[in-house]
């Protein structure tokens, strides 16, 4: 589900559920939000890099496991995955995404929570939640603290799929390389974080926490879902999940 390993004072955390393309369920979020608490304890870690096995970083919220639960459970998994979010930006050390395949949906929302972000060149990048009848429940915040409103806006819509170069146009990414090497770029930038001073870091990552007020947009977010969940558009695409 989540492996961890270590390369140096670096901790490499990378989503293991092929069978579903690193879709995040609530099983998942729960385990990485665990193995970030543990990693922001450990003095041996000075930088964590978040990666996706198989074809791709990761496809978005498990949408099989949302159309089997109750609104309300929905609502609640959302919540934990915004506060996993949360975690992430207010981690002490900085988190590197490597991005290769595609990151899609709610893995599109974890990407970009991270402090850097490695993205393969003919990475796919998409929000697909309108078009399924729904409104993001969560990562509002980390959208809109990296590109802000307009752009958001324009990326929540889903109209259109961006590549690597795009995402790294539009603020979504800081680096974009052939896919080939998204791996060792990763963790090379991510070996250079540790080498800075860690009080350092973890101050420049509590100011730019503190300023980026994640959690009220996410709080609107959920909300806003659950207004659309209960629509007709959503109801017909939860009810294709179930089959």
């Amino acid at each position: 589900m989540l492996e961890l390993s270590r390369e140096g004072p670096v901790a490499i955390l990378e989503l293991d559920r092929p069978s579903v393309r690193n879709a995040l369920d609530a099983a998942l979020t729960g385990v990485l939000a665990r193995r970030l608490e543990t990693l922001a304890a450990d003095e041996d870690v000075r930088a964590i890099v978040l990666a996706g096995r198989g074809e791709g970083f990761c496809a978005g919220s498990d949408v099989k496991e949302m159309a089997r639960e109750s609104l309300e459970r929905r609502l609640e998994i959302a919540r934990e995955k915004a506060a996993l979010l949360r975690a992430m930006v207010s981690h002490p050390k900085p988190v590197v995404g490597a991005v290769h395949g595609f990151a899609l949906g709610g893995g599109f929302m974890l990407a970009i929570a991270c402090d850097f972000v490695v993205s393969a060149e003919e990475a796919r990048w998409r929000l697909p939640e309108v078009e399924l009848g729904f409104f993001p429940p969560w990562g509002i915040d980390c959208l809109v603290a990296r590109v802000g409103v307009a752009k958001a806006r324009a990326l929540v819509f889903g109209h259109e799929t961006l590549d690597g170069r795009a995402a790294l146009a539009r603020g979504l990414a800081e680096y974009s390389v052939p896919a080939a090497r998204v791996r060792a770029e990763s963790t090379a930038l991510a070996q250079r974080l540790a080498e800075l001073p860690p009080a350092a870091v973890a101050a420049t990552k509590r100011f730019f926490a503190e300023r980026s007020l994640v959690g009220a947009l996410d709080a609107l977010a959920t909300e806003t879902y659950r207004e659309n969940a209960q629509g007709a558009a959503a109801a017909k695409t939860f009810e294709r999940y179930r089959r």
